[in-house]
């Protein structure tokens, strides 16, 4: 890019950005800023040195702890967690709160013996309480994938079998919240598509906000192997439309976080207009009668190493891809019909200022921090566009020649 043309881009991208800043200013009802969450997880356990990147981080969540640990009697001598809560706190600004998240997907079998009686839910949650205390962590985030149905096993268990999870959730929480008090914090990771929406519904959304400190919802992976058409798996419009449900639900928006993916998805398909090729067919993604994935679409995160056999194509992606109608970003790799779907810089800052703005949300969250390495071009633009004071004025705009992440992937670099 000549000089020129980059100053006249730079300059472009200010005033973009200060005018979203300007519509964050508007929405906010105070000075604070918007929760600015990173989960940190032990695949990639991996901090920027640059700390300027961490100072608007509000907590940090370590993922995961098994969700059957705490279905005991004894309380265990150790909670098996990648690192200690103390370790991971002195990698972040004094004030971060550091929280650990329970379960993940596939882990559900022992968020389901927890919740199946009085007794067994006052138990699991007394465990938390002791994990808490024994860590020193300031709080929990609960992430059942998905109470009432629709997990990794749907085919062969049918959601009708998990109905009775959908009021035992709530009264889990319950019992949770009493265990460890009102000042720890307790959140949920929440899903992002309507059809996994079973145990959030306006009948249950209530009591739940009642309970937790805030809900993340997980505005991501919108496009699964379940799926068989083309569709951004973490796009703008998907995203405020998973926003929106919660709300119509009774989830007030200041509770409500918009999720980011900082990674990489791709999927199989049939032969698509490269145009147009949302809504084009895919391949079979997914077994029909068992679930088993197919083989026909993965993820892999910025600081993974780039599969040999799908460097090419990836390549193109970057290259050639493009921006949607609402500011998502993909590309339709004709030569290998492969689609591509993930997020870039821009792709945030539209998100903060179509999403999150306008509708008021309380903050934004990303999965995961060490998954942005070790360009942490997206962390960047997150931590820029949750903030509410006056440090644009000190940022400047840099574009990276880093393998991989050229021309679309810039980073806000902070002057000093």
């Amino acid at each position: 890019m000549a000089p020129a043309s980059r100053a006249r881009t730079a300059r472009t991208w200010f005033l973009a950005l200060l005018l979203l800043f300007s519509m964050l200013s508007v929405a906010a009802s105070s000075s604070s800023a918007l929760r600015c969450i990173m989960y940190f997880t032990g695949q990639h356990n991996v901090v920027p040195t640059d700390t300027t990147l961490l100072t608007d981080v509000t907590h940090v969540i370590l993922a995961f702890m098994p969700s059957n640990v705490f279905n005991v009697d004894e309380t265990p001598a150790s909670f098996p967690l990648f690192t200690l809560v103390d370790d991971a706190r002195r990698q972040f600004r004094p004030g971060t709160k550091l929280m650990v998240a329970i379960g993940g997907w596939g882990d559900s079998l022992g968020f389901e013996d927890a919740a199946r009686s009085a007794s067994s839910r006052q138990r699991w949650a007394r465990q938390v309480r002791a994990m808490l205390d024994r860590t020193g962590a300031d709080g929990v985030d609960i992430d059942w994938e998905y109470p009432g149905g629709n997990r990794d096993d749907y085919i062969l268990v049918p959601n009708l079998d998990r109905e009775w999870e959908i009021e035992a959730f709530v009264l889990l929480l319950q019992e949770l919240r009493a265990a460890i008090g009102p000042a720890m914090t307790l959140s949920v990771a929440v899903p992002g598509m309507e059809r996994d929406l079973m145990a959030f519904t306006a009948a249950t959304l209530p009591s739940i906000v009642e309970l937790v400190d805030f809900i993340n919802v997980m505005t991501y992976d919108l496009m699964t192997r379940r799926d068989g058409v083309v569709a951004h798996h973490s796009g703008v419009a998907a995203s405020r439309e998973s926003l929106d449900r919660y709300l119509q639900r009774g989830a007030p928006a200041s509770k409500l976080n918009l999720g980011l993916g900082y990674y990489v998805k791709w999927f199989m398909t049939q032969p698509c207009n490269p145009r147009q090729p949302l809504g084009c067919p895919t391949q079979l993604l997914e077994d029909p009668e068992t679930g088993a994935d197919m083989g026909r679409t993965a993820a892999f995160s910025w600081h993974d190493e780039t599969p040999p056999e799908l460097a090419p194509s990836f390549a193109r992606a970057q290259a050639d891809g493009r921006y949607f109608d609402d500011g998502s970003f993909g590309y339709w790799d004709a030569d290998e019909q492969r689609w591509w779907s993930f997020d870039t810089p821009r792709v945030i800052v539209r998100k903060l200022s179509d999403v999150v703005a306008p509708l008021g949300l309380g903050g934004v969250f990303a999965w995961g921090l060490g998954e942005d390495a070790p360009i942490f071009a997206n962390l960047a633009a997150t931590v820029e566009g949750s903030s509410r004071d006056s440090r644009m004025a000190r940022s400047t705009l840099d574009w990276p020649e880093s393998e991989g992440r050229r021309d679309f992937c810039w980073r806000l670099v902070y002057s000093h």
